[in-house]
């Protein structure tokens, strides 16, 4: 079970609140399979309309859906669906798919290094509104690539490093995502602390230009913090509790988030 103790992390994200990587380097063995529910909420306290910050506060709360099946031991298919609620708005958010492949790897004689490689896409699953700051997203398909790697001892301290590129479809500006984890990974327990930080390429400023704004425009940046703490309820069974905090960007709510959820490990036996 320690392969897929990464995946405990809810992967969700709108616009202005994201997840912390949409991969891992964690691989469920072919056969097996994890499904996480979670819940959590933002009580942001400040927005940066464009750099400037201002005292917009919003509380946005989500659940999602997730799921990950192992096609063989180091390929691995992912998805996850997000439900959420800003002020009025209220729905569900973008359906996200994931493939990703460990094309390389190379054991020492207390570690292990690995290369992996993902593609995968969001998109829209529903016509939840956009134009003001409790949107919950874009409306934008996206094309997303990864590469990463993951450095983990035998005693179960890991350290993961990935980043690609965005694509949108849309109106949405590209962006490059850059993430790094680090924690430990054993068969009772999970923890882990990581760096979020995504870039856009061009887009406009909340404020920037007279209204009214195109909001599918704006250009999302942001830095990113938080932590992971997973542990073990019985057999097959665990839970997870989350914090993050965005520290600022652009066109982005920032403060802190909190998330629990629950995790089931099926294994190839039990199918």
């Amino acid at each position: 079970m320690k392969y897929t103790l990464a995946l405990v992390t809810v992967l969700f994200s709108t616009f202005s609140s994201y997840s912390q990587g949409r991969i891992d380097g964690f691989y469920n063995p072919k056969g097996a399979a994890t499904f996480v529910l979670g819940a959590g909420q933002e009580d942001t306290n400040h927005y940066y309309a464009g750099t400037t910050k201002t005292d917009i506060e919003r509380q946005l709360q989500y659940i999602s859906v997730y799921a990950a099946y192992g096609i063989i031991d180091n390929v691995e298919v992912s998805i996850a669906i997000p439900y959420l609620k800003s002020d009025e708005n209220t729905n569900f958010q973008d359906l996200s798919v994931f493939l990703k492949y460990q094309f390389a790897n190379r054991d020492f004689s207390n570690s292990q290094l690995a290369f992996s490689g993902a593609i995968g896409m969001s998109t829209p699953i529903s016509e939840y509104a956009i134009g003001g700051l409790n949107d919950i997203g874009q409306q934008a398909t996206i094309i997303e690539t990864r590469l990463m790697t993951h450095y983990k001892l035998d005693s179960g301290w890991f350290a993961t490093l990935q980043s690609g590129f965005s694509f949108k479809l849309e109106e949405v500006p590209n962006s490059i995502p850059v993430v790094f984890k680090a924690g430990k990974a054993l068969s009772k327990y999970y923890f882990d602390i990581y760096y979020d930080f995504q870039h856009s390429f061009g887009g406009i400023d909340y404020l920037g230009t007279p209204p009214p704004q195109n909001f599918r425009r704006f250009g999302v940046d942001y830095h990113k913090i938080g932590g992971t703490f997973y542990f073990v309820l019985f057999k097959d069974f665990g839970a997870y509790v989350s914090g993050s905090y965005v520290l600022g960007g652009r066109n982005v709510f920032a403060g802190p988030g909190y998330g629990v959820g629950l995790v089931y490990s099926l294994r190839k036996q039990d199918l």
